[in-house]
């Protein structure tokens, strides 16, 4: 079956006023739906592929015929980023908070909250150009944090090797901030903690 856009798990309006509404349209109705459109042209005819998961896709991508793997990477990356990210997401005060297990891990690896923040926002700031900052758990169960350059992913680059372990991305592409923050990236990543849906980032930890 062809990758489908999703439906927003809330109202457009709803994670105001960290990301505004019109940001939330264009970049979901615009960016996102030309991943899931390119993507599934690039299926076209590709039987093997086009019957796989988007996690699977993203895991193999080494094995991806040459001739669509950059269309593949791209586009399905950035499909499986945005199912994460609008997941991920929720109106201020109804994301609950870490769980135990999560909460634990955190301390573990990376310290309290605050530097939890100031890595991702470290990750964000110092990826040039389009990226994502992601908190990712491994397959010991710890938790880190990285970034990858455009619409990469922790599963196409070998650091998790299941769905739902990339825990947590934030998108660093200016479309995902231009509008309200223009240049300030910084102050796009501080506030965009106010929306985080710590339920769903506990889940996948869990998963």
């Amino acid at each position: 079956m062809p990758f489908t856009l999703p439906e927003l798990p809330y109202a457009e309006s709803a994670l105001e006023p960290s990301i505004d509404a019109q940001t939330m349209n264009i970049h979901r109705l615009k960016h996102h739906k030309a991943y899931v459109d390119n993507l599934n042209k690039a299926l076209e005819g590709q039987a093997d592929w086009a019957g796989k998961s988007i996690e699977q896709l993203c895991g193999a991508i080494g094995s991806v015929p040459e001739a669509i793997r950059g269309a593949v990477r791209n586009n399905g990356g950035g499909h499986f980023n945005h199912l994460m990210f609008w997941r991920i997401m929720a109106p201020k005060g109804t994301g609950g908070a870490p769980s135990a297990a999560l909460a634990a891990a955190i301390a573990n690896g990376i310290g309290s909250m605050d530097e939890l923040k100031a890595k991702l926002a470290d990750a964000g700031l110092k990826r040039f150009g389009s990226g994502w900052a992601w908190l990712i758990k491994k397959a010991d169960g710890s938790v880190c944090v990285t970034s990858t350059p455009n619409q990469d992913n922790p599963l196409m680059i070998g650091l998790v090797d299941a769905p739902g372990t990339p825990l947590m991305g934030i998108d660093v592409w200016e479309h995902a901030y231009y509008l309200k923050y223009q240049n300030r990236r910084a102050d796009y990543l501080a506030a965009w903690w106010d929306v985080v849906n710590w339920n769903e980032v506990s889940a996948r930890f869990g998963a």
